[in-house]
């Protein structure tokens, strides 16, 4: 792929190297079969009883809209000439509809976190599973709201346009995709809080990590870190932030090393790729940790609380765990965190 930069468009583009309106359709057709397929399995694995939130609605949405962009392809694909309702498709809607998406899913990064975010800080401490109608409604509401939005940016600002006409200047078998600066930005914020954290509680992390055990409980295998703290008097939200991080990185350790890679290579990923349902539950899963750390006492210890990130348990992170099914822990005050 190659990356163009042009002096009148804010944003960039990839061109693939294919040379045949065949290749790229058939190309951009198996991408979102794939999308959609890792779409709907992380939909279908993460956990139901859940608390509701505005990142599971947008999840959802998004999923949606990728099958519904599939269809659209997998249509035209099949057809190749045809008109509806007085509207001729060919080949070219293919990459038209895909370029339309990337720059709607490229300005989508901000919004989503900034409004995910705000939803975690206020109603973390809610012990309540069940939410009122009205809370269900809202969190519709606003995505329908950002979807609206952003389309209408995208459909109606001038500017816009004058970023899809860039592709009359290249071959008509290419197809110039729109890469968003914002995932860079959103993803290396997050890898450069992860580091400090790190840097921060690094010895009490090496120490959890080399007292990992296999433990069984509830009949089935679980890990569990027995440690003792080595300064007594270290404040609450530094030990919590010890086993806040430990937590993330034992489910989305391998996600953090894919972001480092791909910001390490500069590699370049066009924004209807990029904008997906595990990146985002890899991000609701950063903001509820951060979320929890920032209210950290105003969480009550209740178990309607737990319930509230799809792929992470952060229970253990508040309270030690004793078991009759557990050895007991070998020194006093030892904390033990189970994952």
């Amino acid at each position: 792929m190659a990356a163009l930069f042009c002096e009148n468009c804010s944003g960039q583009y990839h061109y693939p190297q294919v040379h045949q309106p065949f290749e790229i359709s058939c190309m951009l057709l198996l991408i979102m079969l794939g999308k959609v397929s890792l779409d709907f399995f992380m939909l279908q694995v993460k956990q139901k009883n859940v608390k509701v939130s505005f990142m599971g609605y947008f999840c959802v949405s998004l999923a949606l809209l990728d099958f519904i962009l599939l269809i659209n392809i997998a249509v035209i694909f099949c057809f190749e000439d045809f008109a509806l309702w007085g509207v001729r498709f060919t080949k070219y809607h293919i990459c038209l509809f895909t370029q339309i998406i990337s720059l709607t899913y490229g300005i989508l990064h901000y919004p989503v976190c900034l409004v995910a975010g705000l939803d975690y800080y206020m109603t973390i401490a809610q012990t309540s599973q069940s939410p009122r109608r009205g809370q269900r409604l809202f969190y519709v509401l606003v995505v329908i709201f950002i979807w609206i939005s952003v389309f209408f940016c995208i459909l109606k600002v001038p500017a816009i346009y004058e970023e899809l006409e860039i592709r009359n200047h290249f071959s008509p078998y290419q197809c110039p995709l729109y890469v968003s600066v914002q995932s860079y930005a959103v993803s290396f914020a997050m890898l450069l809080l992860i580091g400090m954290a790190f840097m921060v509680s690094r010895k009490e992390v090496i120490t959890m990590i080399l007292s990992v055990r296999l433990v069984s409980f509830a009949s089935q295998p679980v890990l569990m870190f027995s440690y003792a703290s080595n300064n007594n008097g270290t404040c609450f939200k530094w030990q919590l932030l010890t086993r806040l991080l430990v937590c993330f990185l034992g489910t989305w350790a391998p996600f953090v090393l894919l972001q480092f890679i791909i910001l390490f290579l500069g590699a370049r990923i066009p924004a209807y790729m990029e904008m997906n349902v595990p990146w985002l539950y890899f991000i609701n899963s950063f903001l509820i940790a951060v979320a929890y750390w920032c209210r950290c006492h105003d969480v009550e210890l209740t178990e309607e609380m737990w319930s509230t990130d799809p792929f992470v348990s952060w229970k253990f992170c508040f309270m030690p765990f004793n078991n009759e099914n557990t050895e007991p822990a070998e020194k006093p005050g030892t904390v033990i965190v189970i994952c």
